[in-house]
């Protein structure tokens, strides 16, 4: 049944005012565009003969009308441009008697209470798990080229140079790190020191390297492309009085290209002997010659490899998710829910906190990020953030999408996130509607959990893999840690793997409870929703230019085909992937 058009209050479902001139053809609401501009008066009154001192200085046009003024009228213009602003930056609706347009304001938690019933009655179409997912093989397998040691070591089979990178922000950021700094030793011929992690006091997590990976696997993985070692030499360290801060610093601007490298960090590699990149997250452009490319893919799903606790408490909480999963035969659903305080704070997003949530916020961003968001240049605009899809779902509206997509109350989930804002407040609809709900704190116990507790980079390592173990996977805010996740499922099962990637803009309007949607109408939506989700998914781009939003780490085929495992299977198979990925600690 094909979903009907939307109206609400003088908008259609896509956001623009209705007026008999506009017609939608779209089978779903779309995002609310832009307003149209005025067009200006093609008609022009002649001007009356006035004294010289008051001949028209020039025309201004204001909201399509023309004015004319003299100096008489300059007065005006600062009232003018005052006015300007308040239009731009506050609600447009509420100066000319319309209420906020759909999607501006939240408004799921009142929806989710008047559909209460329908939702908790309905499991007429419940997805099964245990065949929602089939894959179709990619049959090219590119063998891994022998010329890349050869073009890395062209000039020399023993480097002497180090570089030096220190990898800042969160687990993933961290990861994207050191496979940059991978590629660019390898560009330069240089020995990478193990990178060191920067601490942040958002994240808050002291761990080294070896706490969140294993040392001595990252280098042999990379043995005979990039040397890599634990400590600089004895030598240069005392040359630099035993400070790294001492050894020259390159202040690197973000997606720099290998050009760059080349002309501008090698010199002083050479002349120095050691060269170090602070900060080092996004440093290096994602289009790249491919034997440099074939260094991030080498880095990011061999040489990466989770510490030895991380991986053993791993496989415990993905093997009882999988039994608490026998229902499905051990599939189950995931979920990375952002809605941790700091990320609802950043967001700058309102919700149905009221006076008291504002307060709360404005204090964390202030505790978090001292001024940033009382910059001039910062505008804070909830309303606008909504509408384009930049607020985090709450776990309400993500229970809701997910069981008008047809997932019903017996499906497993897990919930990866840290600490939620609000959690016995915001979590128990999500609870409700999907009672077989499991986080890590669910699954083990608070002595398990101790030596990971009061580190925020260990704990999501945890959640990645049992995220990258998940029959289905559910991404609500971007970043990082989704990027990652679901290139890596892609890398594992041959390029496609279920993700549920939702159009945040058109949920923004759907939830809004003021269109008073029937539950079978909102069900309509979201299955056309889950329907072009999936079409993305089943698409293996031919990316021929990489570029923020095609990384290589996100997209890693066919790039980095030539290091995936064979798999002579047709799903995903729980007990070939639990053994490739966890056959060293069983």
């Amino acid at each position: 049944m094909k979903p009907k058009n939307l109206h609400y209050h003088g908008y259609d479902a896509n956001g623009y005012q209705c007026d008999g001139s506009q017609s939608s053809g779209s089978s779903s609401p779309s995002p609310p565009h832009s307003p149209p501009r005025y067009a200006s008066s093609k008609c022009r009154r002649k001007p009356r003969s006035k004294p010289h001192y008051y001949q028209p200085l020039r025309e201004l046009f204001v909201g399509g009308f023309t004015f004319r003024f003299s100096f008489r009228h300059m007065v005006l213009l600062p009232l003018l441009y005052i006015s300007g602003l308040i239009m731009c930056v506050g609600p447009f609706s509420s100066f000319v008697g319309q209420p906020p347009p759909p999607g501006s304001l939240y408004r799921s938690h009142l929806m989710y209470h008047r559909l209460h019933r329908h939702i908790q009655s309905d499991n007429s179409s419940a997805i099964q798990l245990s065949s929602v997912w089939k894959y179709k093989r990619l049959k090219e397998r590119k063998p891994c080229s022998n010329s890349t040691t050869s073009r890395l070591h062209s000039e020399s089979n023993d480097p002497t140079t180090y570089l030096i990178i220190d990898a800042n922000g969160g687990l993933n950021q961290q990861r994207s790190a050191i496979c940059n700094a991978v590629a660019v030793a390898g560009l330069l011929n240089a020995i990478l020191v193990i990178p060191r992690f920067e601490f942040h006091n958002v994240w808050k997590d002291s761990s080294k390297f070896r706490d969140i990976y294993d040392e001595d696997h990252f280098i042999a993985a990379l043995d005979g492309h990039v040397k890599v070692v634990k400590e600089l030499p004895e030598a240069l360290m005392q040359r630099y009085d035993y400070n790294i801060s001492n050894i020259p610093n390159f202040h690197v601007q973000a997606w720099s290209t290998a050009n760059y490298y080349l002309a501008e960090v090698l010199p002083v590699l050479r002349r120095e002997g050691v060269v170090r990149v602070s900060p080092f997250a996004n440093r290096l452009a994602m289009n790249i010659p491919p034997e440099i490319q074939f260094l991030r893919c080498l880095a990011n799903y061999e040489a990466l490899k989770f510490s030895s606790p991380i991986l053993t408490f791993a496989h415990k909480l993905v093997s009882r998710m999988i039994e608490k999963s026998s229902g499905d035969d051990g599939k189950y659903v995931s979920i990375h829910l952002r809605f941790e305080e700091d990320m609802v704070a950043f967001s700058c997003c309102v919700y149905d906190g009221g006076e008291a949530e504002k307060v709360e916020m404005d204090s964390i961003r202030e505790k978090g990020w001292k001024q940033k968001f009382k910059l001039k240049n910062h505008l804070i605009s909830p309303s606008l953030n909504r509408i384009n899809g930049k607020c985090p779902l709450t776990p309400l509206e993500v229970g809701m999408m997910l069981r008008g997509m047809g997932f019903d109350n017996n499906t497993s989930i897990y919930l990866a996130s840290g600490k939620l804002y609000q959690a016995e407040r915001y979590l128990a609809p999500l609870q409700e509607m999907f009672p077989l709900l499991h986080t890590k704190e669910s699954l083990a116990t608070p002595d398990e959990l101790a030596p990971f507790m009061e580190y925020s980079s260990r704990l999501a390592a945890l959640d990645y893999m049992v995220c990258l173990l998940s029959e289905v996977f559910v991404t609500t805010q971007g970043g990082n840690f989704p990027h990652f996740l679901m290139g890596h499922r892609r890398f594992l099962y041959d390029g496609h793997a279920k993700t549920i990637k939702p159009d945040k803009r058109k949920l923004a309007i759907l939830m809004d409870d003021r269109i008073k949607l029937s539950w079978k109408e909102f069900k309509e939506q979201m299955g056309v929703m889950l329907s072009e989700s999936d079409r993305k998914g089943l698409m293996v781009p031919r990316i021929r230019r990489f570029n923020r939003k095609t990384s290589v780490y996100t997209y890693p085929l066919p790039e980095c085909r030539c290091l995936q495992k064979p798999h002579n299977t047709n799903s995903t198979d729980d007990n070939y992937m639990l053994y490739q990925l966890f056959g060293s600690m069983r």
